[in-house]
């Protein structure tokens, strides 16, 4: 019987194309996260910072504004992150949203990407 192994995800897997420099933005993930590469996220409107993508806050963040390009630790304190904010398509199947999000808001976390032009495929 032979061996099997099991690959994790890679950074940037979802990613199917972009316009090079032109989609990546430099970012700040807000302390107490740690998440995985291509988390869809929101963005903090009175600090510019980054954030899980919550459909029910008042925040800003309520708006899906980008998706995580690397996993990043983010527990110990705000930390630096690399972003995907515009011009690009990606696999939906491999976005991850806040656990329990319903389909209607997750349709409209997908049309707000697709306003910065990213686009999602199936």
């Amino acid at each position: 019987m032979a061996n099997v192994k099991t690959e994790g995800v890679y950074g940037a897997e979802f990613l199917l194309s972009n316009e090079e420099t032109l989609s990546l933005d430099k970012g700040v993930l807000i302390s107490g996260q740690n998440l995985n590469v291509g988390t869809v996220l929101g963005k903090i409107t009175a600090s510019g910072k980054y954030t899980l993508h919550n459909n029910a806050a008042s925040d800003g963040s309520e708006v899906a504004a980008a998706i995580l390009y690397n996993t990043t630790d983010a527990s110990a304190g705000d930390t630096a992150c690399t972003v995907l904010t515009r011009l690009a398509e990606v696999a939906e199947a491999k976005l991850i949203f806040k656990s329990g999000i319903s389909v209607a808001n997750k349709a409209a976390a997908i049309a707000a990407l697709a306003t910065q032009h990213i686009i999602t495929r199936s």
